[in-house]
C-alpha cells in the first residue's frame, strides 16, 4: 500500500494492486477507521466515502487539489503509466 503523502492524521494512499485492467488515476485517504476514494481525471471527484463528514471531505478535496501533480507522479511511476 504505497503512501504518496500525510497531512493531519489523513493518510492518501494507493493499493498496490488497483484492478485489472488499471483503474484510472485516483487516490485513497483513511483516516483511523474512515475511508474514502477520490478519481483525478479531468475534474476531482469524490467516488466514495465511509464515515467521513463534509468538513473532513472538504479538507481531503482541498489537499488533493493541492498535491493533484504530485499524486499524478507517483501514480505514474508506481504502475508504470
Amino acid at each position: 500500500m504505497p503512501k504518496v503523502f500525510e497531512a493531519e492524521g489523513f493518510k492518501f494512499f494507493f493499493f498496490s494492486n488497483e484492478g485489472n485492467p488499471l483503474e484510472p488515476c485516483h487516490i485513497h485517504i483513511r483516516k483511523n477507521d474512515k475511508l474514502a476514494k477520490m478519481w483525478l481525471d479531468s475534474e476531482i471527484k469524490l467516488e466514495s466515502s465511509y464515515g467521513f463528514n463534509s468538513k473532513e471531505l472538504n479538507f481531503i478535496e482541498k489537499k488533493v487539489k493541492e498535491n493533484t501533480n504530485l499524486i499524478r507522479s507517483k501514480w505514474n511511476e508506481f504502475f508504470n503509466a
